[in-house]
């Protein structure tokens, strides 16, 4: 296929469904390219052959796999807190062969990047949980480098500052970051226009979703995700910030409702609004 262009408009969908059938529906949208999220009860042997081929025969080219976990949930902050990621330590070990998988999965499809919510990371570099985090991400990193792959982390459950930090502690080259605007948000962690300064160095991969801050006097609740465009994020700012940083990556939106009629409208709705503002 064509390589693709500076910023090119790309889809964040889930995998678990005929492959070929999936990528003809998401070029129907307009795009050719995207990242695929493996759900946690996604069985991954011989997937990669069937994924490889349908993305060859439908000259679709994918940038990341996202990892995603059985028993992850979203509900409101303090159950994202304890069931999301590399956090709860009863899962670690069971987490960490799967990443290991998923990124072999990558390797087998051509994907050069690997990424999934690493949980709310500690902010005390002393804390236990902090310690074995910090040296889960660093063998999966490294895993991820033996396939020349890049890890990346989302963003979106720590301040800007915070996942800095814990980036360079780790200290792995090929350690990136996943900017998921919206992300900063929901969880009330900070504006992404100016966490996108602090890590832009650092970022190799985008969402394109949008949200609205969580609502006041509520604690622990999650903000309200919206289609792009209509939510607080301010996507005109957030493609301007991008390209003031020289980031020349892929577009990836992403919508996570439940109505699939709803998501594919809402879809290609953004695909028309990253046109405009890409110029």
């Amino acid at each position: 296929m064509q390589p693709l262009r500076d910023m090119e408009i790309g889809v964040m969908f889930w995998g678990g469904r005929d492959p070929v059938a999936t990528l003809r529906e998401l070029k129907a949208l307009g795009v050719r390219c995207g990242q695929i999220g493996i759900p946690g009860d996604m069985k991954l042997e011989g997937a990669g052959a069937a994924w490889k081929a349908a993305l060859e025969a439908e000259q679709f080219a994918l940038v990341t796999v996202f990892g995603a976990f059985t028993g992850e949930n979203y509900a409101d902050i303090p159950t994202v807190q304890r069931t999301v990621g590399f956090i709860p330590p009863a899962t670690r070990a069971e987490r960490e062969a799967r990443t290991l998988a998923i990124s072999d999965f990558a390797a087998e499809v051509g994907a050069p990047s690997v990424a999934l919510h690493v949980g709310f990371v500690p902010e005390d570099e002393a804390d236990p949980d902090y310690v074995a985090v910090r040296d889960m991400v660093r063998r999966v990193a490294d895993h991820a480098a033996g396939h020349g792959q890049s890890f990346a982390l989302e963003t979106g459950q720590e301040p800007a500052e915070v996942l800095l930090r814990f980036l360079n502690d780790v200290s792995r080259p090929n350690l990136r970051i996943n900017f998921d605007p919206a992300n900063m948000i929901l969880y009330g962690t900070g504006d992404p226009i100016e966490a996108l300064g602090v890590l832009g160095p650092q970022v190799i991969s985008v969402h394109c979703k949008d949200g609205d801050w969580p609502p006041k006097g509520v604690p622990g609740a999650l903000g309200t995700e919206r289609p792009l465009g209509q939510g607080s994020v301010g996507m005109d700012r957030f493609i301007a910030r991008l390209k003031e940083i020289g980031y020349r990556g892929t577009l990836n939106i992403e919508r996570e409702v439940e109505n699939q009629e709803e998501r594919l409208r809402d879809i290609r709705m953004a695909v028309g609004l990253l046109e405009r503002l890409r110029g």
